[in-house]
Formats: structure tokens, sequence, C-alpha cells
């Protein structure tokens, strides 16, 4: 399997600093983060955002292919991601990532999409590596 890689550069220190951050595929490179754009709103990325999107991103691609393991062929899913950033101690902790999922999937049953979903959830690489609580909402138009 392959090994995936990112980068961080981050010139002087404290509020004062700035980050660049890239990805090995070059979807983002020297792409800004700092103090301002993690607790405030200043353009820019930070990592909490970037969990969010691999997050929301790897579940959705793990409930796909769950999906098409059970015989269903055509659908949608989108799926949203909410990273919380708590405050403990004396630093931070990511403390859940609530997914918000929309599907329309032709011909399944809630109570077999619930546990297809269920087991995306609780199996994508992403829940794994997140140590804090995991939420799924979601609606199913079929």
């Amino acid at each position: 399997m392959p090994t995936r890689s990112g980068s961080a550069k981050y010139d002087g220190f404290g509020k004062d600093g700035v980050g660049h951050v890239s990805t090995q595929s070059g979807v983002l490179s020297d792409q800004k983060y700092g103090f301002n754009t993690r607790f405030g709103d200043e353009p820019g990325t930070n990592p909490e955002e970037l969990i969010a999107a691999a997050h929301a991103s790897c579940f959705t691609m793990a409930l796909s292919f769950a999906l098409a393991r059970e015989g269903f062929t055509d659908g949608t899913l989108e799926t949203s991601a909410k990273v919380t950033l708590d405050k403990q101690g004396e630093g931070f902790a990511i403390t859940r990532s609530d997914l918000t999922l929309a599907a329309h999937i032709e011909g399944i049953d809630s109570a077999q999409f619930e546990r297809i979903a269920a087991d995306a959830k609780a199996n994508c690489p992403v829940s794994k590596v997140l140590n804090a609580e995991i939420t799924l909402t979601h609606t199913l138009n079929g």
C-alpha cells in the first residue's frame, strides 16, 4: 500500500509565526496557515479543516465501497465533517468529528443503510486514527 506525505514549515513562533503546508500530490502547495487562520478569520487553512476534509472524504469513500459490496450500483453520497478543537489543560485537543451525510440510494431500506453507514463510520481509516467522539447524522432519500 502507498505511503502518502505532507509537510509543514513554520517561520517565527507563537501568534506571530506563519506556517505553510504542502501535500505530496501538490493539491496543497505552501498553503498558508497560522494562529489567525486557525483561531481567527484570516484566509488560509488549519489542521482541523484539513482533518475534517480527510474524515469526510475517507468515510464517504468507505461507505461507497461498502454499498458496492452489498450490490448497490448507483446513488449519491454527500458528507460534511465538523471537527471540534477544545482547550484541555495548557493545550488543545480535537474532541469530536461530527459527520453529516445526505444519501440517495435506490432500493435500500433504512435498517440496512444504517448498518452499512455505521460500519463505514467505525472502520474508515481516518475514524480509526482519531481519538475523539465521532457522530454521524444522515438522511436517506431512496
